[in-house]
């Protein structure tokens, strides 16, 4: 190391030193920009999604993926898919789709298509990419058991698995933080109490628990209110293990010099706690966060799954793959299990993520 290079990391500021550290981990790096992405997909849904989530055609039932091509069998350049065509098999009575060349469906970016309001207020029908004529079919990942396309689907998803999990971390970290902090600082009684109560939740089994609080959501309530419920269930489930590292922190920190300097200086026991400790750890924080991001969007994707978590209309990654519980749908239709691989994806990119933040949470460790 250059003499210059040290003297430029000795005075630099620790954000800096974390942020050379982080960017040297190629595949923390390149997860974080992939984490990024997939946030950004979550937020532009409707401009990036070629058709609405629920729409539907009964002649593409299980359609198989179209092939997006860029030049036609005269050699002309252009995107475009062309349509399939389906017959009824007298003898299995199974539908089957071929490919038309003779139908050319164009394809475009940025085309008129269904209305919607970006963001909740901004009303457009620009979409990414789609067919130009918004009355033709395009199935770039194929079409589930209604004929919806599965690649809008998949992106509507992302916003719900992605949301619930950053909601619930967030809500998580709230409790985790605080009753983890003031078990940590004070001690005593109030550390009993917190601490019998994470080994009360930590020991509920979870399947049980998660079936009776299926069944404690009636089939007619809003989908949005199911989805705050499971979003709020997972969080009061998943406080524990963040509490129990966030007061072991705190009762190192605790005896630290410039804790009992504050403790001099007349601060009080709360802004201590906020002023002096928090941030202390707040790297630590970071990491625990992007850590556990990836265990919330399992959860809601397992319960989702086997029927008791979010329910249609609701789109999901764990709603999606609810039609790939059959083996008769997975043996006709293996495009069904598309979700599953957006599932490892994020979850991969959060770990990854994860471990390179905590790895340069302490950027003077080589």
């Amino acid at each position: 190391m250059s003499e210059e290079h040290e003297v430029r990391t000795y005075i630099a500021p620790q954000w800096k030193l974390v942020w050379w550290k982080f960017r040297q981990h190629r595949l923390a790096f390149v997860s974080g920009i992939l984490v990024v992405i997939i946030y950004l997909i979550s937020l532009f849904v409707e401009f990036l999604a070629p058709f609405p989530p629920d729409r539907t055609d009964s002649k593409y039932l299980y359609a198989p993926p179209q092939r997006l091509r860029f030049r036609d069998s005269d050699g002309r350049l252009g995107l475009f898919v062309n349509g399939v065509t389906s017959i009824i098999e007298p003898e299995a009575l199974r539908r089957v789709f071929t490919e038309d060349l003779s139908v050319k469906i164009e394809v475009g970016f940025f085309v008129r298509g269904s209305r919607y309001k970006l963001f909740g207020f901004l009303p457009g029908d620009r979409h990414l990419i789609g067919p130009k004529d918004p009355a033709m079919p395009m199935y770039l990942l194929g079409a589930d058991r209604l004929g919806r396309d599965l690649a809008s689907r998949l992106i509507w998803g992302t916003r719900v698995s992605m949301s619930i999990g950053l909601i619930g971390v967030i809500l998580s970290l709230v409790l985790g933080i605080l009753l983890g902090g003031l078990s940590g600082y004070f001690g005593g009684i109030l550390d009993s109490i917190i601490q019998r109560s994470i080994e009360f939740f930590r020991s509920i089994p979870s399947i049980p628990l998660w079936m009776g609080l299926a069944a404690a959501f009636p089939a007619s309530m809003p989908p949005l209110q199911v989805y705050f419920g499971i979003t709020v269930i997972l969080s009061l489930i998943g406080w524990t293990g963040l509490a129990r590292v966030v007061r072991g922190k705190f009762l190192s920190l605790r005896e630290e010099d410039f804790v009992m300097a504050a403790r001099l200086d007349g601060q009080g026991e709360f802004s201590i706690i906020l002023r002096q400790m928090l941030p202390a750890m707040t790297s630590h924080i970071i990491a625990a966060i992007t850590l556990a991001i990836p265990g919330m969007i399992l959860s809601e994707t397992a319960l989702s799954f086997i029927g008791l978590g979010l329910r249609e209309p609701v789109v999901s990654w764990g709603v999606l793959l609810q039609d790939a519980q059959e083996i008769r749908s997975i043996a006709t239709a293996p495009w069904l299990l598309i979700p599953a691989a957006a599932v490892i994806l994020a979850v991969l990119s959060l770990n990854f993520l994860g471990d390179g933040l905590r790895d340069a949470a302490d950027p003077y460790v080589r």
